[in-house]
């Protein structure tokens, strides 16, 4: 049961290797950052630190705590991404299917709506603006 928060690439073989001793499912999310309109060359992600480490950890232990997990494992990049590189990824491991996929849908939509990141859309042509929240993000947290 793990956090990381790291500004360099991650394998997530290496990081699956050795997990979730024991589990009879495992279910593994990773982000990518996306250009949907042709226009992002890069996203920023800024944290707070202290915060930021802590907070994993709690949405962590709450979900291995709510959904029987024997393990999980959260890592967050942050930094300057380039379009396609890796922004986060979300591992969990439980007895069960159905358990390991409500305790990475339970981690992914808190880590959306609640992680204490803030994300800056960086443009092709230079310009840049912050990213706000979505009430769709909100709606998906709103059934846990």
């Amino acid at each position: 049961m793990s956090a990381r928060v790291q500004s360099e690439p991650f394998d997530a073989e290496d990081i699956l290797r050795g997990f979730g001793p024991g589990a009879g499912a495992l279910v593994t999310f990773t982000g990518i950052v996306r250009d949907d309109g042709g226009e992002l060359d890069a996203l920023e992600i800024e944290h707070y630190p202290a915060m930021t480490q802590s907070a994993l950890m709690a949405y962590g232990q709450q979900a291995a705590e709510r959904f029987e997990l024997l393990d999980w494992c959260i890592v967050h990049r942050y930094g300057r991404l380039k379009v396609g590189e890796q922004i986060m990824m979300v591992a969990t491991a439980a007895r069960h299917r159905k358990a390991a996929f409500q305790g990475a849908e339970y981690l992914m939509d808190w880590l959306k709506s609640r992680a204490p990141f803030w994300k800056r859309e960086i443009g092709t042509d230079g310009s840049a603006r912050w990213v706000e929240a979505k009430s769709s993000d909100e709606d998906s947290l709103s059934r846990w």
